[in-house]
């Protein structure tokens, strides 16, 4: 049985220009161009560096898999920042029922 759900276009990072504060542009391999805020991204122990020092920030590139990634080997799944889905940090375990 297929899915009856429209399949998303596979999109990639083309390119990656770091602006002021956490935000970046963003080329897609699809010719998409968009500025975008990555703070609410930028949780946890592997983001920590990356966060709190604007020089390491700046130090972000387009990484394996063409995602946005850093030297400290954190990295962001273009998929969440093109379809704008949830961070994982965000997303809540489920609840655990006896």
């Amino acid at each position: 049985m297929r899915n009856s759900l429209p399949s998303k276009p596979f999109v990639r990072v083309r390119a990656v220009k770091p602006l002021d504060g956490h935000n970046v542009q963003v080329t897609f391999t699809n010719g998409t161009v968009r500025n975008i805020n990555l703070e609410k991204y930028l949780h946890g122990p592997a983001f920590e560096p990356i966060r709190k020092d604007p020089e390491m920030f700046r130090r972000v590139f387009i990484g394996d898999g063409r995602t946005l990634a850093w030297p400290t080997g954190a990295d962001i799944d273009p998929d969440v920042l093109y379809y704008d889905l949830t961070p994982a940090w965000m997303e809540r375990a489920p609840e655990h029922t006896p």
